[in-house]
């Protein structure tokens, strides 16, 4: 592997508690395909881990509620032909996963307020086009 995988800051991924494994991966191919197990699938247990601070195990348990089978989440890659390059991809998309479901939500939107010259502006500009569309219908032409 390329180095440890950062999640974000000093937090990285550990390489003991990744669980690997590979089979043949499927669709089309020569006669390579059929003895290769190209296909990676990563495994790592997010409810075990020691690895995230307990905040962002905290969300990113609740964040992958819908992926993770009893408290593990897995990540599949087989685009390569190599499984060297395929499990480069698996970890970059772990460690993705895991970055964004650790985020910190966004900060609460300050609602402010629109200044009153704007205000009065616009509303000048909407009586000007009313009195210019109303001096358009034909009422008064006698």
């Amino acid at each position: 592997m390329s180095g440890p995988h950062v999640i974000r800051g000093s937090v990285s991924l550990p390489e003991a508690e990744l669980m690997w494994r590979f089979s043949r991966s499927s669709g089309p191919g020569g006669q390579h395909v059929n003895t290769s197990d190209s296909q990676v699938e990563l495994r790592f247990d997010l409810a075990a881990t020691g690895a995230l601070p307990p905040v962002w195990k905290e969300r990113a348990l609740e964040r992958l509620a819908g992926r993770l089978v009893d408290g593990v989440v897995t990540v599949r890659a087989s685009e390569h032909r190599s499984q060297w390059r395929n499990r480069e991809a698996a970890a970059v998309r772990l460690a993705a996963l895991l970055a964004e479901a650790t985020a910190p939500p966004p900060k609460p939107r300050r609602p402010t307020k629109i200044p009153r010259g704007i205000n009065e502006r616009r509303l000048r500009e909407k009586k000007q086009r009313a009195d210019t569309k109303r001096g358009r219908s034909g009422r008064d032409w006698g």
